[in-house]
């Protein structure tokens, strides 16, 4: 499926999403003999996403693309949560988790590697800062062709004392 697809697929549904208290995290529109929707989305509170939400989620988006049909023919739609080695998707998502190990590849080679496996300094300006082995790189935010968190033992240990933290106080987890 072609990038202005997913693009207005994002622009329909991300809007629609944050008005029920969801951030869209992640749309792909995969291409095959049923196209599938995937959506990855989390509240917009921190909270982690539960049954609950996907089935709510689901049910939105269902309804939106019923209504606007953007999608020709039959599709499958598949919603779920980005989980703990979570994509990193916008130049938020580098900011946000700067300290956590992270796996980049690029869709070209830079500095003679596709590859980089490190831990983010977050972005300057336009490009994302990740620390591999003792050397920094700076990676053009459009040249990462896909990104996401490395699942370490000290991640986990970190959400589970997040949601620890949050159960104390009332918050959803």
């Amino acid at each position: 499926m072609t990038g202005n697809k997913t693009q207005e697929l994002q622009d329909l549904l991300a809007p629609s999403l944050a008005s029920l208290g969801y951030e869209l995290v992640q749309l792909r529109l995969l291409s095959g003999s049923r196209p599938t929707l995937q959506i990855l989305a989390e509240p917009v509170n921190g909270g982690s996403m539960n049954v609950d939400d996907c089935t709510a989620v689901s049910r939105h988006v269902s309804a939106v693309l019923d209504v606007e049909d953007p999608i020709a023919g039959a599709y499958d739609l598949e919603v779920g949560s980005p989980g703990i080695d979570r994509p990193l998707v916008k130049a938020a998502d580098y900011e946000r988790f700067k300290g956590e190990e992270a796996k980049i590849e690029t869709a070209a080679p830079l500095n003679g590697r596709k590859r980089f496996r490190g831990i983010l300094e977050g972005i300057e300006g336009a490009d994302v800062r990740i620390k591999v082995d003792d050397q920094s790189y700076s990676i053009p935010l459009g040249a990462i062709q896909a990104a996401k968190l490395v699942l370490t033992d000290e991640l986990i240990a970190r959400e589970q004392n997040r949601r620890a933290a949050a159960r104390a106080s009332g918050q959803p987890v």
